[in-house]
């Protein structure tokens, strides 16, 4: 199936409210084309420096969303175009972000990253952790910065019902977080396996790249 179709086939069964960011990392620019000619708009990057040089080949239109872990280094790389960074787990790389984002004179939107899954490999904040950051003084003093919510990642496995209770719990911080920072609405979580318990849970950003590239190649 091309490109298109599965692109097309995904954006039919979406709810209208969930917003799809198709994971383009190790894809070509002509298959990232044949996606936005079909209408896609936001791709998803896991490597900053990959991201922009595709970034400054590619039509301007495309939101540019930061999926993978962030090294504090190469946030400068992408100050002046990301549109959104789903992996922020410290304070430290907020603060770098906020800096690159005043020498830009601009916002960057980002998310928390949330540990929620069994797997110690994956990044992420605790709740306790999140709560005490978005509670700080430094926090606070952080004016370029806009948190639009939260990003986790579920278990690899097979398990549904803990991938679901998983996407719960993280909805539930979701929840809290949005009765302190009331601007809050993007929870993204769901990945080409998991997408479909994600957007029951609660999701409203999904991160799909092999169900519409195929398989990687790296």
């Amino acid at each position: 199936m091309s490109i298109k179709k599965n692109l097309l086939k995904i954006l039919d069964d979406l709810p209208k409210e969930i917003s799809l960011v198709a994971v383009s990392k190790t894809k070509s620019n002509e298959e990232i084309m044949e996606a936005y000619e079909a209408g896609q708009r936001i791709f998803g990057e896991n490597k900053i420096q990959e991201m922009a040089l595709k970034w400054s080949e590619l039509p301007k239109d495309i939101e540019w969303h930061m999926i993978g872990h962030v090294q504090t280094n190469k946030v400068k790389y992408m100050g002046e175009f990301v549109s959104l960074i789903h992996g922020v787990d410290s304070l430290k790389l907020l603060k770098e972000i906020n800096k690159q984002a005043i020498k830009h004179n601009r916002k960057i939107n980002c998310l928390l990253q949330v540990h929620i899954a069994q797997e110690q490999t994956k990044f992420g904040l605790n709740e306790t952790e999140l709560f005490e950051l978005i509670g700080s003084e430094e926090f606070g003093n952080l004016k370029n910065v806009n948190i639009k919510g939260l990003m986790g990642m579920a278990t690899f496995t097979d398990n549904e019902e803990q991938v679901a209770k998983e996407f719960s719990y993280l909805y539930s911080i979701y929840s809290k977080l949005k009765n302190r920072i009331p601007d809050v609405n993007v929870l993204s979580m769901g990945m080409s396996g998991d997408y479909k318990i994600a957007i029951r849970q609660g999701s409203t950003m999904v991160r799909i790249g092999s169900s519409i590239f195929g398989i990687r190649n790296y």
